[in-house]
């Protein structure tokens, strides 16, 4: 954007992460920016969260006070006798420059954090938009109550029932996983826990986690169950019993944790994904998070992905004269480029390792746990891979 360019109009359809961390981006890079929201708040999806180091290093990109917002956790794959399976070896300093590197926390104190760096008005929530329209000049949004605003760029950062994708390129059914998440966190004492570890147990069909959180400075952990389900069954009536019957197996400090929870600190999730899409942007318009790549939580990854796409959103429009359809096609192509390569691994990745834990045939698991058990395929594919790709990412953030 030169200095005789005028500032452009962006408008942000969602206020989760996405939509917050685009917004920002967008904010620092000159623009003026409206995000609609169609609740009266900023809701968390969920309460449960980890960030890795990337979207870490996004947030204070984008002016976000990341100081103390979790707790550093050291990673590691078990079966459900202990044995170490996989650790994941972040670089040391890697880990020193960022918190201690994945972090546990919950997801209120990052829309907190958010929405403490953005400037008061910037979201207008109880706003439902209900259509969009394009043409070479400007996007419209129509509101449900009959009103419409123009904007020069409009990115969908509003989740995986997405309006905007639906608009780009029409409607397609979510891929079920058939599988479900119980989750919740404590703050009580619990026997056998450790402090800044993150630990994934699985036994032959269900995985059992927990990790380090910290939240608004005190310390507790979260957890999690995992197993197949049927996605059109009814949810259990009882959450936290559910849970802790999938964790009867599993060592110290797992069932203490959940019994531990209160029953309104406990949640549950069905895992769906789409398939990722080969363009997210036409015209003047793109997609950021889950609705340009939704992704199974299986690769904690979900929400940092959706951070850093708001942060290279803003990259791009760095410069740009937003008036201009030619300069923005191309701003809008530049930002999704580099992404989707890396969105989609960690997507189709999400989705292999649930495939692998959970719907493996009966006769295979035996040979499949001795594989994972005795050779170094487990560690290679998420214990040294993992660590390569969030270098990778790191160094395409500026400080």
């Amino acid at each position: 954007m030169t200095l005789s360019s005028p500032r452009g109009r962006v408008a942000v359809l969602g206020a989760g992460p996405a939509g917050m961390a685009a917004a920002l981006g967008a904010l620092k890079a000159g623009h003026d920016v409206v995000v609609y929201e169609r609740y009266r708040e900023a809701r968390p999806a969920g309460n449960i969260l980890n960030l890795w180091p990337p979207p870490l290093k996004a947030l204070r990109a984008l002016g976000v006070d990341t100081h103390d917002l979790g707790a550093p956790t050291d990673g590691e794959f078990r079966n459900v006798h202990g044995r170490v399976r996989v650790h994941v070896k972040l670089d040391e300093d890697v880990k020193q420059a960022y918190g201690g590197g994945f972090i546990g926390l919950l997801r209120p104190e990052l829309y907190e954090r958010m929405l403490a760096a953005l400037s008061e008005g910037v979201i207008r929530f109880d706003t439902q938009v209900d259509r969009i329209e394009q043409d070479d000049r400007a996007v419209t949004l129509h509101f449900a109550d009959g009103s419409t605003a123009e904007h020069d760029v409009l990115i969908g950062a509003d989740g995986i029932d997405s309006l905007v994708r639906r608009t780009l390129w029409g409607d397609e059914p979510k891929r079920e996983h058939r599988l479900h998440i119980f989750g919740g966190f404590t703050f009580a004492e619990v026997d056998g826990t450790v402090s800044n570890k993150c630990i994934l147990t699985h036994s032959r069909t269900v995985q059992g986690s927990w990790s380090s959180i910290r939240y608004h400075g005190r310390d507790g952990h979260q957890w999690w169950v995992l197993t197949a389900t049927d996605p059109d069954a009814p949810a259990p009536t009882d959450l936290k019993a559910s849970a802790a019957d999938l964790a009867a197996g599993f060592p110290a400090p797992l069932p203490g944790l959940i019994a531990a929870t209160e029953p309104g600190n406990v949640q549950r999730w069905v895992l769906r994904d789409r398939p990722p899409l080969k363009q997210w942007s036409k015209g003047r318009i793109t997609l950021s998070g889950d609705a340009a790549h939704a992704t199974s939580p299986y690769a904690a990854y979900g929400a940092g992905m959706s951070i850093e796409d708001g942060y290279f959103f803003g990259r791009a429009l760095r410069g740009v004269d937003l008036t201009d359809l030619a300069a923005v096609r191309q701003a809008l192509q530049s930002y999704e480029d580099p992404r989707k390569p890396h969105t989609a691994q960690q997507v189709q990745m999400a989705r292999m390792l649930g495939k692998i834990f959970h719907h493996a045939p009966a006769p295979l698991r035996p040979v499949r746990d001795f594989v994972f058990d005795h050779t170094p395929f487990l560690q290679k594919m998420a214990g040294d891979s993992n660590p390569r790709e969030i270098n990778k990412q790191l160094a395409l953030i500026e400080d």
